[in-house]
């Protein structure tokens, strides 16, 4: 199940509740089951906006961050995921205008096509925009990894029909090329302040006060330099900036 699948049914869900008449009549959309499947799938929304959307890299990088810095669970869990998913809407802003752009035509003339025309326009206009930023995030190395999987998974004779283009192979892929990058930039950030605990557990040491935590006294340390370098300014506008359309 992908994104563009969901956002598609939604709006044809949307559009059925608004042209369709009251007796349904012969149409799909106008079926009392349909409409069961289509809140079925509107309830993975939130599994498929963390799988293909800056979500992954974002949230994982900012738990790290907080590790570093190590305040325990300060900022909350709660506010870390709301700001990550602040974030990746706004990294996301391009795809978004960009499925706008093409779906309003397809919504204006809703009423004029057929169910089955207006499925394959919707999934074309979501899934195109959201294929092409898949692509360009997704490391080729993880892309030739997962397609290879996917041919695997599959019988020989349809093996050929898999393409890097399919989102069986560019989801994956996406996901662990920005895990890869999470933790990537995550070492970034760890890195100076492991050195501050170090300084910090060297000079306690030499002070004879070892039985000190080190950890509590560097923390005020640590917020310090983080607020000093306007670390979470910084760190939005690398996360944000750090996506390819």
């Amino acid at each position: 199940m992908t994104l563009a699948t969901i956002l598609a049914t939604t709006m044809l869900m949307c559009h059925s509740a608004s042209a369709a008449p009251l007796g349904g009549g012969d149409d799909a959309l106008g079926r009392p089951i349909f409409l069961v499947v289509v809140l079925a799938l509107v309830s993975l929304v939130p599994i498929v906006f963390m799988a293909t959307t800056a979500f992954v890299k974002i949230s994982t990088v900012l738990q790290i961050t907080r590790n570093a810095i190590g305040a325990q669970n300060v900022p909350s869990n709660t506010v870390i995921l709301a700001l990550a998913a602040v974030l990746s809407a706004v990294a996301m802003a391009p795809v978004g205008a960009a499925i706008v752009q093409r779906g309003t035509p397809i919504v204006e003339r809703a009423g004029q096509m057929e169910t089955p025309e207006l499925v394959r326009e919707g999934l074309a206009a979501v899934g195109d925009p959201l294929r092409s930023f898949l692509q360009q995030n997704a490391a080729p190395s993880e892309m030739a990894r997962f397609l290879g999987l996917a041919r695997a998974a599959r019988a020989p004779e349809l093996r050929e029909a898999i393409t890097d283009h399919d989102f069986a192979v560019l989801v994956p892929a996406f996901i662990v090329s920005e895990l890869n990058r999470a933790f990537a930039l995550g070492v970034a950030v760890f890195l100076p302040f492991l050195v501050l605990d170090l300084v910090v557990a060297n000079i306690l040491v030499a002070a004879g006060l070892a039985s000190l935590s080190p950890g509590q006294l560097a923390l005020p340390l640590k917020l310090l330099l983080f607020l000093a370098v306007d670390g979470w300014g910084l760190l939005a506008r690398a996360l944000v900036l750090g996506y390819r359309f």
